[in-house]
């Protein structure tokens, strides 16, 4: 499947900054959209792919810090820059806790605005990444059977294989068998590989008394 394109999506009231930043950063050869409120960007479909979201502190209506706070409650993963004419540190130090990737005080630089922006938009990059990756070593664990289920946790606990017959009471030539289906259905050709997308997916070992 083709990757979408990084987006920048500018939230502010004033129409003039909206049409300085938008030819910043088209000049800069990103796809830009621009709103006068945050409204109006709620109102818009989530983009799916990288996303940075430049947002004014000071708006109408709906606030940017609770814009921020909204998306955060939504499991929105838009990576925000915010820029304000009426901020301070405790605000910017909030806003950073809760995720933001930079808190820029106007006027500011073309160049501040312009590294933050490629900041989000790496970040943002990287989380849709891993992102898809937990669901795609979902996709893959729902591939087996209950059996191979308990034949995976097991051999991520580092059990050998007649250990794993032993703990579950079962032939060895069938623990091989049930191994190797795990392995051809999990897509992968070491117990490495195996653990690592095992912990993608959210599984984990059985717990087992130290000693045994």
């Amino acid at each position: 499947m083709k990757e979408l394109e990084p987006r920048v999506f500018v939230v502010d009231d004033d129409r003039s900054v909206r049409t300085s930043l938008a030819t910043l950063l088209q000049a800069e050869e990103y796809v830009v959209e621009t709103f006068a409120s945050a409204a109006e960007y709620l109102a818009r479909v989530p983009y799916a792919g990288p996303t940075c979201l430049v947002l004014d502190v000071q708006l109408p209506g709906l606030d940017g810090i609770s814009v921020q706070q909204q998306l955060m409650q939504e499991g929105r993963m838009e990576q925000i820059v915010f820029i304000t004419g009426h901020g301070d540190i405790p605000m910017g130090i909030g806003a950073m806790k809760r995720g933001a990737v930079d808190f820029l005080p106007k006027p500011f630089s073309d160049e501040d605005l312009l590294a933050a922006v490629a900041k989000a938009l790496a970040r943002s990059a990287e989380n849709q990444k891993q992102r898809s990756e937990v669901v795609e070593s979902r996709a893959r664990l729902a591939r087996l059977t209950p059996r191979e289920c308990e034949v995976l946790r097991l051999v991520i606990s580092g059990l050998l294989n007649k250990q794993i017959a032993a703990e579950l009471g079962i032939k060895l030539r069938t623990i091989k068998t049930h191994r190797a289906r795990v392995m051809q259905k999990m897509g992968v050709v070491s117990v490495a590989e195996l653990v690592r997308l095992a912990q993608k997916a959210g599984v984990v070992p059985p717990h087992r008394p130290k000693g045994q």
